[in-house]
């Protein structure tokens, strides 16, 4: 799989844990709700690293050598 189908499935999957994180809300159903949204967070999260780490590989530390500022 390329780095480029990965980033696309993994950025779909983040934004579809904020979807089920806000689904509780709009459906006016928070406290039935409350695993709901704690899951669709931490899928929103953990996708939004992965995709981060395994496709854009700029996510460590900065270094600051050759920078004019």
């Amino acid at each position: 799989m390329s780095r480029k189908s990965l980033r696309k499935i993994l950025t779909v999957l983040m934004y579809a844990g904020v979807v089920v994180f806000l689904f509780p809300y709009f459906s006016g159903k928070i406290m039935t709700g409350i695993w709901l949204m704690i899951f669709g967070a931490a899928m929103a999260v953990v996708c939004g690293l992965l995709r981060c780490y395994l496709t854009e590989g700029d996510c460590g530390r900065v270094s600051d050598v050759g920078r004019d500022w």
